[in-house]
């Protein structure tokens, strides 16, 4: 049975097209892989399927009462809010109906004997409906999903809008797990998430019986949850049976089985053409050049789909800097209250080290103590000489209005225009993206476009928060190429072991240190 059919899809920002008569069917059960480049409509797809944003053409029919749950990436929580508010915001509907039942009460002393009885019937059915959907265990419940997910640990009388990226995204899931949706819309779930939480999601999205569309760059995790993959790219929707290393199989083919067929078409093309340029003006093969350029005329052309530019990233590197790096003598980091015991770390040129552990134990806020850009409760840190620090934040909460090109221009002022343009291309962004708004730009191009102003600046220490959220597979294997071709030291904050792996020396685990009980 289709829980959700769209039918002849099309959409597009200005002269930007996203999708071109697109079709999609979900049914019951399919746990679905919705995958692509950075900036190819994934999320807008979303969007358009929950109603959010209307398209240009085209209809989307979900079955009835089905009810829907979306966990966004660019969800925002209200200030004032505290966590426990978020959770018990899932059972509004019950809330609602509680309400509606008061009402019923509230009327009853007005009513007639038949008006009564009646009263009396609805206030029955709402009644069971509380009941059946767990509204007098409420408190009891979301306590439950609470403790799974970590959330009791941060304390859910917290406000939301004093979270972390993590502990945001864990609250979101909380509340739609709650929810108990029919049909789950997942973007990217596992970023800012650590590696404890997303094998607990692992689980859950395995066991889960109903149907999932799950947007995400961590092919491992995709992977491991999804019978079925739909691929976006140039305005198309594909669908493969199978996991991703399936479908990567199948897609290969098919590009090489178009290139060899756009091949040998153009090869008749030009022997075509060749003869009716040859032939049309003798009197003798007038009528055989005619019958040719007909032939000509009639011929479905077979177009291959633009190569999307590959991103490069190639850090540029300053002098060497001194060989201490930091080291930190009974630092205590915190805001309000301790975040660590007494530190002593110490890190030398030369370094590449992983920051892991769980959200909210004091990753970022560590690299900030270092940094100098927040004062620590107690203690010191050290740092060495000639650094040039490049820095990527975790998250930029503000919107930017700039252009893709102002914000790099900004930047790097002695550049010209030609060369902003290069340097943004350089790091796959399109013609079209680089004019574009920063604000309008994807996830992943907003984070294409801040690797591009860190690369091209003079750096021999690189401090990364979480760099690879957003990123599409093909960004994600380039900037992993170039951090190990990268000969400065690099303190790197990743929940990924298939990213970092690889590119670090040694990984610190700040569970270690942290006075957090996680």
């Amino acid at each position: 049975m289709s829980v959700l059919t769209v039918k002849n899809l099309s959409h597009g920002f200005g002269d930007r097209a996203i999708f071109n008569d697109v079709s999609f069917r979900l049914l019951k059960g399919e746990h679905i892989g919705l995958i692509g480049a950075n900036g190819e409509g994934k999320s807008t797809f979303m969007n358009i399927i929950t109603g959010k944003l209307e398209p240009d053409a085209g209809k989307v029919e979900w079955a009835r009462k089905v009810r829907v749950g979306y966990l966004d990436q660019h969800t925002v929580l209200e200030k004032g809010m505290t966590i426990r508010d978020v959770l018990k915001s899932a059972f509004q509907y019950l809330f609602d109906l509680e309400s509606e039942m008061n009402g019923i009460y509230e009327k009853m002393g007005e009513a007639t004997p038949e008006e009564l009885e009646q009263m009396l019937e609805e206030v029955g059915t709402i009644q069971d409906n509380l009941t059946n959907n767990d509204f007098y265990i409420i408190d009891a419940k979301v306590e439950e999903i609470a403790r799974g997910l970590g959330l009791e640990d941060i304390g859910l009388d917290r406000d939301v809008h004093d979270l972390s990226g993590g502990q945001r995204t864990k609250v979101l899931l909380a509340k739609l797990l709650l929810e108990k949706p029919d049909i789950l819309l997942l973007d990217e779930p596992t970023n800012y998430l650590d590696e404890q939480h997303i094998t607990w999601l692992k689980r859950y999205l395995q066991e889960y019986e109903n149907a999932f569309v799950l947007i995400s760059h961590d092919i491992p995790f995709l992977n491991s949850v999804i019978n079925l993959i739909y691929h976006m790219e140039n305005q198309e929707l594909n669908r493969y049976v199978g996991d991703y290393d399936n479908f990567m199989k199948v897609h290969e083919m098919k590009k090489q089985q178009l290139e060899s067929a756009y091949k040998k078409q153009q090869q008749e093309i030009a022997g075509l053409k060749d003869f009716v340029a040859r032939n049309k003006a003798r009197v003798s093969t007038r009528n055989m050049a005619m019958s040719r350029q007909k032939k000509l005329d009639k011929m479905d052309v077979i177009e291959l789909a633009h190569e999307k530019p590959k991103p490069e990233f190639n850090f540029k590197e300053a002098r060497t800097a001194s060989k201490l790096i930091f080291e930190t003598k009974e630092l205590v980091i915190g805001y309000n209250e301790p975040l660590s015991k007494p530190l002593n770390l110490r890190m030398e040129r030369g370094q590449k080290i992983a920051l892991v552990g769980a959200n909210g134990i004091g990753k970022t806020t560590l690299l900030k103590s270092i940094l100098g850009e927040i004062t620590p409760i107690s203690g010191a840190v050290e740092k060495g000489d000639y650094q040039e620090i490049g820095y990527f934040e975790q998250e930029i909460k503000n919107a930017n209005y700039n252009t893709c090109i102002d914000e790099v221009w900004n930047e790097f002022p002695s550049f010209t225009q030609y060369e902003v343009r290069a340097a943004l291309a350089k790091c796959g962004l399109t013609t079209k993206h680089i004019e574009s708004k920063v604000e309008v730009l994807s996830g992943g191009e907003k984070a294409k476009v801040r690797l591009c102003k860190l690369i091209n600046r003079d750096t021999n220490i690189l401090v990364l928060d979480e760099p690879t959220n957003h990123l599409d597979v093909d960004a994600k294997d380039e900037l992993k190429r170039a951090l190990k071709a990268y000969k400065g030291s690099i303190l790197i904050i990743c929940h990924e072991p298939e990213f970092y792996q690889d590119v670090v020396t040694d990984v610190w685990n700040c569970e270690s240190w942290t006075t957090k009980v996680f």
